[in-house]
C-alpha cells in the first residue's frame, strides 16, 4: 500500500492537482418561482453542483467566477473565506452559498466520500422532513391537507396562520389606509393591528385544524403578516392552547430585543433565521436568549460547513436547529448532508409535497426521494446526486434560454477585494 494517502483515493488524478476551470448556471422553474443551479467544472472532468437561493439571481454566483478559476475546490474553507464578503442576508447570500455547496460536492467526489463526512461525520442515517402547507380558506380545509401529509408518512408539519384571510372579514384588522396593500414595510412601521375579532377568528381556525389532526403531531406556524411585536404576543397568547411546535418569523430577525420580548412573554417556542447570512448574527440571537429554535437556510446562511457551525453554536446555548428549505433537490440534498452532521438538528422543511416532478430533477439516488417523511443520507461521494438534464430542460425558467451555457462574459471581472489596508 502506498504511503501517500492520495494514491489510495479513487479520483481522476491527485486531488491536490484539481483546479476549477469554469462555472455555469441554469435557472429552473418550480412552483415558488426561480431556482438557479450552478455547475463548477474542473481540469479532471469532475464537477460540483450547487443552488442559489429561491427567487435570487444566478448573477450572484457567476460574478464569483474570476475569483474561482484556478483554485483547488478541495480547499473549501479557504475559498469560502475569500468569497464570503460578496454575500449578504436573505437572497444576497445565494451565490456564495451555491458555490460552497458545489465545492463540497466536488471535494467529496475527489476524495470518494459523502459531503457529510467532510463536515465531521454523521449523527443520523435519515433526515426528518416537516411538510409546509400554504394558506387554506378554513381550518377544516387546512386540517384535511395536513391529514393527507400525515397519511404519506410526514411526522412533523407546518401551516400558514396569518392576517391574509382576515382581509375580507369586517372588523378583524385596523390599519392606516393603504398599509394592508404593501409587503415592503417592516413590521414595526405598518401599525396594522389585530382586533379581538381577528384573534378569535385565527384561534378558531387553529382549533379546527387540531380537531382534524389531533395533538400528537407537531405543527409549526408561519407567515403571520407584518404586525407589531405587541400584537404578535397577543396572537401568541391566543395560540397557547394548541401546542404549536414554534411560531416562525413573527418579526424581522434583526430586531433582537423584540425577539427577547416574545420569548419571555410566550410559552410557545419562537423561531427565526432563514434570512440570516453567516454565524455572527445568529450568535447575537443566541447570546440574548432570543429564540428557542434557529432556522437557517443553507442557501442563505453560508452553505454546508457554515450552517453546521451555526448548529453547533446553537447547541451551546440550548437551542435546536431546524432547516428552512424552498428549493430543488440539489439544495435539499446539500441540507441533508448538513443535517446529518449536526447533533441538535430536528427537521428539514419541504415545500413541494404537491409537485410530482420535484424529485425527478435529480438522479443517482433511490426514488421516491422522500419515503415516509424522511430522506436517507446518501453514502455516495459528494452530494450523492446528478442532474436529470431532460427533466430540468422541461422546467427551465423563461429567463434562461439554454442549459449551462458558456459564461465567458464573467471570465475577467476584477476588483480590489481586500478588506484591509
Amino acid at each position: 500500500m502506498s504511503a501517500i494517502p492520495e494514491d489510495n483515493v479513487r479520483a481522476h488524478s491527485r486531488p491536490s492537482d484539481l483546479r476549477i476551470t469554469d462555472i455555469r448556471a441554469v435557472t429552473t422553474r418550480i412552483p415558488i418561482g426561480r431556482c438557479p443551479l450552478i455547475r463548477i467544472d474542473t481540469n479532471q472532468g469532475i464537477y460540483g453542483l450547487g443552488e442559489v437561493r429561491d427567487g435570487a439571481s444566478k448573477t450572484y454566483a457567476l460574478m464569483l467566477k474570476s475569483r474561482l478559476i484556478g483554485e483547488n475546490p478541495c480547499n473549501v474553507d479557504k475559498i469560502f473565506r475569500k468569497i464570503k464578503q460578496f454575500g449578504g442576508h436573505a437572497r444576497q447570500g445565494g451565490g456564495v452559498c451555491a458555490v460552497e455547496m458545489a465545492l463540497m460536492d466536488l471535494a467529496g467526489k475527489a476524495y470518494g466520500v459523502p459531503a457529510y463526512q467532510l463536515a465531521g461525520g454523521k449523527f443520523r442515517d435519515r433526515i426528518r422532513l416537516y411538510c409546509d402547507t400554504p394558506n387554506e380558506p378554513t381550518g377544516e380545509a387546512m386540517g384535511a391537507m395536513l391529514k393527507g401529509r400525515m397519511e404519506r408518512g410526514f411526522t412533523m408539519l407546518k401551516m400558514d396562520v396569518g392576517i391574509e384571510p382576515l382581509l375580507d372579514i369586517p372588523g378583524a384588522l385596523s390599519s392606516p389606509a393603504g398599509m394592508l396593500d404593501t409587503r415592503s414595510v417592516m413590521h414595526p412601521f405598518t401599525h396594522i393591528r389585530l382586533t379581538e375579532i381577528g384573534i378569535d377568528w385565527l384561534s378558531d381556525y387553529v382549533a379546527a385544524v387540531r380537531d382534524v389532526v389531533g395533538y400528537d403531531i407537531p405543527i409549526a406556524a408561519d407567515h403571520f403578516g407584518h404586525i407589531g411585536v405587541e400584537d404578535c404576543i397577543r396572537l401568541g397568547d391566543a395560540m397557547e392552547p394548541f401546542n404549536l411546535a414554534w411560531l416562525e418569523d413573527m418579526v424581522p430577525w434583526q430586531l433582537t430585543e423584540q425577539w427577547v420580548l416574545m420569548r419571555k412573554a410566550l410559552r410557545t417556542p419562537v423561531c427565526t433565521g432563514e434570512d440570516i447570512y453567516l454565524k455572527e448574527d445568529f450568535l447575537k440571537l443566541f447570546q440574548a436568549g432570543a429564540i428557542s429554535v434557529c432556522h437557517p437556510d443553507i442557501a442563505t446562511s453560508g452553505g454546508i460547513l457554515e450552517t453546521k457551525k451555526i448548529g453547533d453554536l446553537a447547541q451551546e446555548y440550548g437551542v435546536s436547529m431546524a432547516l428552512h428549505m424552498a428549493g430543488t433537490p440539489v439544495s435539499t440534498m446539500a441540507a441533508v448532508h448538513c443535517a446529518a452532521a449536526t447533533e441538535n438538528f430536528i427537521a428539514l422543511e419541504h415545500h413541494f409535497a404537491d409537485t410530482p416532478y420535484w424529485d425527478n430533477l435529480i438522479t443517482g439516488i433511490p426514488k421516491p426521494l422522500i419515503q415516509n417523511g424522511y430522506i436517507a443520507v446518501p453514502e455516495t461521494p459528494g452530494l450523492g446526486i446528478e442532474l436529470n438534464e431532460e427533466e430540468i430542460k422541461q422546467h427551465l425558467h423563461p429567463d434562461d434560454t439554454g442549459y449551462f451555457e458558456p459564461t465567458t462574459e464573467w471570465d475577467n471581472e476584477k476588483s480590489w477585494d481586500r478588506l484591509w489596508s
